[in-house]
């Protein structure tokens, strides 16, 4: 839902073309929300003269832009000054407003060399190996080289183009993708730079494990699909690796740094990576009612059907504190259990793609629904306090509802609905009742809904 903009709101955007499916606007929308800042980041389609749109955005009082395929080479004759790195990467992906005009920067090798920081990976005395020669492969080794990495390796098919990069650097080495084997055997950084991975099918220009095996850490440039061939052969032999998207992700918080001259931290940069993740991945479901809705039959059984993870919140619990929920509500009381689990909750933070099945009391706290709603849609599985009884009379793990009397048992349930009624409805998302249906029927019911 884009927000209201009014005379003082700041416009900030993107351009490109295409620019339809950009995520840019999911990094810095959410920036400005988390920084409360009156502004808003809108994609900007130029099909064409680069230099036009730029000046006339600058006119029309722009604070700032991203700039994507394919203008981050042409862009740059349309600007009052380009930032020394951009113009050593040959490439701007980021203008800031300056007096007359736009300064040009590049912020996706500063992105990646955060997002590798954010890893505990320093550059500096460390050695790599680029796969690839490409501009992508030219951005990294020209970071790589400004951060005191103490040799490259770059192999390609064509040994042309990677000696066309390596010729500018005394500490950089060109080699064709057969000669491999010519790297000396110790631990490297590998950067994979071609577009392998993109499409179904791809695979690797290297297969050899002894390869791999020299990497102490990989990283793949591409971060769509998640799992490239590349990504696949390190996870297979335990190496550590990551893909993308952290540079995407950090590369818009430089940009956004510069532009409002401030400084984003860890928290607010995990918040914008679980939802890139969500929404490039897949968003999450989060089912809530009382004890013996349906929640977790039903919880199962759509993550099956749609393909998606499951997480039941109170086995996530147990396996976190090595108790059951009721040993911990005998040790620390209902308040000591409540802070517990909504510890769990925040730590799901950065899940994507997901079903959750909570426990009954989950929507009791505050902080509780706000972190769910957050979290991904939200679901309310309601039944009626007979309909659970029936679901739950023989049930004597309930902790809430021991040494309790049918008829005490049927009164407390009705109680505690009515109490938290409100709550569930709050939170929701969508409310569906479950006294009537199967979970069978419950499923395919959310299934047809748009869930997007």
């Amino acid at each position: 839902m884009m927000k209201e903009i009014n005379g003082n709101t700041k416009i900030l955007g993107v351009i490109g073309n295409p620019i339809r499916h950009t995520l840019s606007p999911v990094i810095h929308n959410t920036l400005l929300e988390l920084c409360d800042i009156d502004a808003v980041y809108v994609p900007i389609e130029v099909k064409e003269n680069i230099d036009i749109a730029v000046k006339g955005l600058y006119e029309a009082g722009l604070v700032g832009m991203n700039i994507t395929v394919p203008y981050k080479q042409s862009v740059m004759d349309s600007l009052v000054e380009v930032d020394t790195l951009a113009e050593e990467i040959g490439a701007v992906n980021t203008l800031v407003r300056a007096e007359g005009g736009y300064k040009g920067y590049n912020t996706d090798m500063p992105g990646l060399r955060r997002a590798l920081e954010s890893k505990g990976i320093t550059l500096e005395g460390r050695k790599a190996i680029i796969i690839g020669a490409g501009g992508a492969a030219r951005a990294v080794v020209t970071m790589l080289v400004h951060s005191g990495i103490s040799h490259v390796y770059i192999l390609n098919r064509s040994i042309d183009k990677a000696e066309a990069i390596a010729c500018k650097y005394d500490n950089v080495t060109a080699l064709g993708i057969d000669e491999y084997q010519a790297v000396p055997l110790d631990k490297y950084i590998i950067f994979q730079c071609t577009s392998l991975g993109l499409k179904e099918g791809d695979g690797l220009l290297i297969e050899d494990d002894d390869f791999y095996n020299m990497a102490e850490y990989g990283y793949d440039l591409i971060y769509n699909p998640t799992a490239t061939p590349f990504l696949n052969k390190l996870n297979m032999l335990n190496i550590p690796n990551d893909n993308g998207l952290s540079m995407l992700l950090y590369q818009g918080i430089i940009a956004f740094e510069y532009w409002f001259d401030t400084q984003i931290c860890q928290e607010e940069s995990d918040i914008v990576y679980s939802r890139l993740c969500r929404k490039l991945y897949g968003d999450n479901i989060i089912l809530v009612g009382y004890m013996g809705s349906g929640k977790s039959t039903v919880g199962k059984r759509l993550a099956e059907a749609r393909g998606m993870n499951y997480i039941d919140l109170d086995e996530y619990i147990t396996r976190r504190e090595d108790r059951s929920i009721a040993e911990i509500f005998k040790e620390v009381g209902e308040e000591g259990f409540r802070s517990i689990e909504h510890d769990a909750i925040r730590s799901l933070g950065n899940c994507y793609n997901t079903v959750i099945s909570t426990g009954g009391g989950a929507v009791i706290r505050r902080d509780n629904r706000e972190c769910l709603k957050a979290l991904g849609r939200v679901i309310y599985l309601k039944a009626e306090p007979e309909t659970i009884y029936n679901r739950i009379k023989n049930d004597t793990t309930r902790p809430l509802l021991s040494d309790t009397s049918d008829e005490e048992r049927l009164k407390r349930i009705r109680d505690m609905i009515n109490a938290r009624g409100a709550y569930y409805e709050g939170v929701a998302d969508i409310v569906i009742a479950t006294d009537d249906f199967g979970a069978e029927q419950l499923v395919e019911d959310i299934r047809n809904r748009d869930m997007n």
